[in-house]
């Protein structure tokens, strides 16, 4: 079957459900979502939202920024980041999102690397509310279709431009044929053994980037989360205790209850340490300790975690939760420029799949929903701005089921090779870890 869209987005996350809604509404938007609508790494995100305080906090966020990046990033984009940051959360704010207050003003709270409180927050379950008030609009929009448990497979291509993608659904192959496309397919977790990742999440858009020969950067910037609930003989996707317990005062302990690391130390640094004080001790896990704090505290800003761990028989309120680092997020990806373009014309790249340069090679905690936000809003105010000037190709490109299949799966092959030829010797222990 062909189908036609002014612009195609593939994925259902924060960035791909953001640039379909900053599209103009005259323009008609297929959305399409590999598996069910909220089986997204957005629906999990649970610290919150890095934002600027105010204009005299951006050069500050910036800093910071680069400090957790270990100077990797392009200071370029996280300028845009932090200046378009206040922008970003008032416009999903008017889209109905509501974060926690203290009084008239944000209950800021702070994450590691951070030198002040400048999250916000709903509660320990941002991400899902971020994805509830952004799916809610979606359904609203008659200029948007979403298609859920659809598979890109290919993109189309036209003398070196996108000109929409091949997908499969309900076991047939169907052709989107759009003017642009924005991948926004997400990370890499479920290439791991241990990430805190839908399962889904194989690097799909990367493969495909590397079959078209688009423009990859640092492939190997993979970031561990120091804490996640450590389970013996779990094959699931591991369960996140965010960086936030330790923005609010909850300690890392090792076996014998004895601190060993600043908790607000970036990501990377704090991972090590568990990792050299589980070594050093004989252990699988450390433990987060918060149970020093009021119970009713613990369970109104932390509810998902709270019952989280209950449901495993642990009363964080009672006892200190074991953890060790997983893997968490992808800071490499498809390279694009400050409005998310890509190096193949008419393609945009956002979210987790894309590499703004905004993290370098350690993303700073909470600015994953961010850069999500800030760069989608970009690819589309850019497509917005060609869109009438652009004319759509009608590329004929006809694939039965099983040659869509099999090119799925070699799509996988590809993924994994080049991921084992970035990681090098480390491969089988970051895989496997």
């Amino acid at each position: 079957m062909d189908l036609y869209s002014d612009v195609l987005v593939i994925g259902n996350g924060v960035a791909g459900m953001f640039a379909a809604l900053n599209i103009d509404k005259k323009y008609k938007v297929i959305l399409i979502s590999k598996t069910k609508a909220d089986d997204c790494n957005t629906y999990l995100a649970q610290g919150g939202i890095s934002k600027a305080k105010n204009k005299d906090d951006i050069d500050l966020f910036v800093e910071d920024t680069m400090k957790a990046g270990k100077g990797k990033n392009k200071i370029e984009a996280v300028r845009v980041l932090a200046e378009e940051s206040i922008k970003n959360i008032d416009i999903l704010m008017e889209l109905g999102m509501e974060f926690d207050k203290d009084g008239e003003d944000f209950d800021y709270t702070r994450e590691g690397a951070h030198t002040i409180n400048r999250i916000v927050h709903s509660a320990d379950v941002t991400g899902k509310r971020v994805f509830e008030t952004l799916f809610k609009e979606v359904e609203k929009r008659e200029n948007i279709i979403l298609y859920e448990n659809t598979t890109l497979v290919d993109i189309l291509k036209y003398e070196g431009m996108c000109a929409g993608g091949v997908v499969i659904k309900e076991n047939q192959v169907h052709t989107i044929h759009s003017k642009f496309t924005i991948l926004a397919t997400g990370g890499i977790g479920g290439l791991f053994n241990n990430s805190t990742n839908r399962r889904c999440m194989t690097g799909d858009g990367i493969a495909i980037a590397i079959k078209n020969n688009i423009k990859l950067s640092n492939l190997n910037y993979i970031q561990f989360h120091p804490t996640a609930l450590y389970e013996r003989g779990s094959e699931d996707r591991k369960f996140l205790i965010s960086e936030s317990l330790r923005g609010e005062g909850a300690h890392l302990v090792n076996k014998n209850k004895k601190r060993f690391v600043d908790e607000l130390l970036p990501r990377d640094v704090v991972a090590n340490r568990i990792w050299e004080e589980e070594k050093n001790t004989n252990s699988k896990c450390v433990y987060l300790d918060i149970s020093h704090m009021e119970n009713k505290f613990i369970k109104s800003r932390f509810p998902g975690i709270y019952n989280g761990c209950k449901k495993r028989g642990l009363d964080i309120t009672q006892k200190p939760i074991p953890v060790t680092p997983v893997q968490h997020y992808f800071m490499g990806g498809i390279d694009v420029d400050l409005n998310s373009k890509t190096s193949m014309e008419n393609l945009y790249a956002c979210g987790e799949v894309s590499c703004t340069g905004v993290h370098g090679a350690n993303r700073l905690a909470s600015n994953s929903l961010l850069e999500g936000l800030v760069f989608s809003r970009r690819a589309a105010l850019d497509i917005n701005k060609k869109i009438d000037k652009t004319s759509m190709i009608n590329l004929k490109h006809k694939l039965e089921i099983e040659e869509a299949k099999s090119i799925e799966e070699t799509n996988l092959k590809y993924v994994l090779d080049t991921f084992a030829k970035a990681l090098g010797d480390k491969k089988n222990e970051l895989i496997n870890s």
